[in-house]
């Protein structure tokens, strides 16, 4: 939803006197009292005031322009033998990159806006209703006439994956209009995060939008295939604040080698030089790799006994996000990070309910 001129109009005058009120605004705008609240309520509503302070969005807040989907989970009692019927438990609960990343940004206390589009369907409903219970804005989920996306994966009995399938047609569809609708949202984010499961074009167009506005963008490349095809994106043109991919996915953005460590730190300059200032690594029990034009450090993963590593990446990233928008240095905020990762393994929930700030501060001390 973009703003209408008039609810421009009501900005700017909030911009200049945030104490005003709507008597004093409807002078100003030569309207009424009635007319002023009208507007004031749809500014609300497009997430551009909080609530009756006034006080404007800018104020700290994540835009996650990705996937929401319905997770399916099968884990085996037994190591699992291949094409053949394993016993074990199902569970569904919502998913998607780009609404787990949000869901865990919500449950940490950040401010967060989600850009995504589901089924006009039952799984749709669900997938909405627990994001938005969850804390996250959702006024800008479109409804697709395609199924709701689904995310199947089949888990060892350790809680390790072994395969997964993802139907993400629902996404597909995500389009530069849909996300230009929300131009205002991002052009007032602190931060936007960018799901690579989405389209190039869309992708491109909303790097674009956050570029164009100054404000810093995260992405996550999410699998080998998708950063292959969205390596052409990252560009000194477009700048990005981090990227986040692991070897593999290094491997396919830049075309280098990533085997060796020395290689690794070597991919990771060939995107400082594409105009990319943070490059997070992720190196699964070896930790990470954070790189940027200081140079690089390596972070240890936190322990954890592993119930389930579906969602760790995305509580990773979050978490990331959330303490650099809280003022931490990329190092530290990166540590924070493996904390959040290490608690969602831990935990047999994609995103782990109860996870907080606290949380993970406890466990980091």
């Amino acid at each position: 939803m973009s703003l209408t001129d008039r609810e421009r109009e009501i900005v700017a005058l909030l911009r200049r006197d945030p104490l005003i009120g709507s008597a004093a605004l409807a002078r100003e705008l030569g309207t009424t009292r009635a007319a002023v609240n009208v507007h004031l309520s749809n500014l609300g509503k497009k997430g551009v005031i909080l609530g009756r302070g006034y006080v404007l969005s800018e104020q700290q807040s994540v835009v996650v322009v990705g996937g929401a989907n319905m997770d399916v989970k099968a884990r085996s009692r037994r190591s699992i033998v291949s094409a053949t019927s394993n016993p074990g438990t199902s569970a569904m609960s919502p998913g998607g990159v780009g609404r787990n990343i949000a869901e865990n940004l919500a449950r940490l206390g950040t401010r967060t806006h989600l850009v995504a589009a589901i089924g006009a369907d039952g799984l749709g409903d669900q997938v909405l209703a627990a994001t938005s219970g969850a804390g996250v804005h959702v006024e800008q989920v479109r409804r697709s006439a395609r199924a709701t996306g689904t995310y199947t994966a089949v888990l060892d009995t350790d809680g390790e994956l072994v395969v997964a399938v993802a139907d993400m047609a629902a996404t597909d569809e995500l389009s530069t209009d849909h996300v230009n609708a929300a131009r205002d949202l991002i052009a007032a984010a602190s931060l936007v995060v960018l799901d690579g499961n989405l389209a190039t074009d869309t992708l491109a167009f909303a790097l674009d939008l956050a570029t164009a506005a100054g404000v810093r963008v995260v992405l996550e490349p999410v699998s080998v295939p998708k950063a292959a095809a969205l390596a052409h994106l990252v560009a000194a043109d477009r700048p990005l604040h981090a990227i986040t991919p692991n070897r593999d996915e290094l491997a396919a953005l830049t075309g280098l080698p990533t085997r060796t460590s020395r290689q690794v730190e070597k991919a990771a300059r060939a995107l400082h030089d594409r105009g990319v200032a943070l490059v997070w690594v992720r190196l699964g029990s070896a930790g990470s790799l954070l790189s940027s034009a200081d140079g690089a450090v390596t972070l240890d993963a936190v322990p954890a006994e592993v119930t389930d590593v579906t969602g760790a990446g995305d509580a990773m990233l979050a978490a990331f996000c959330h303490a650099l928008l809280d003022g931490a240095e990329p190092a530290a905020a990166a540590a924070y990070g493996h904390v959040a990762a290490a608690l969602t393994i831990a935990s047999p929930h994609t995103v782990r309910p109860d996870l907080t700030d606290r949380l993970i501060r406890s466990t980091h001390a």
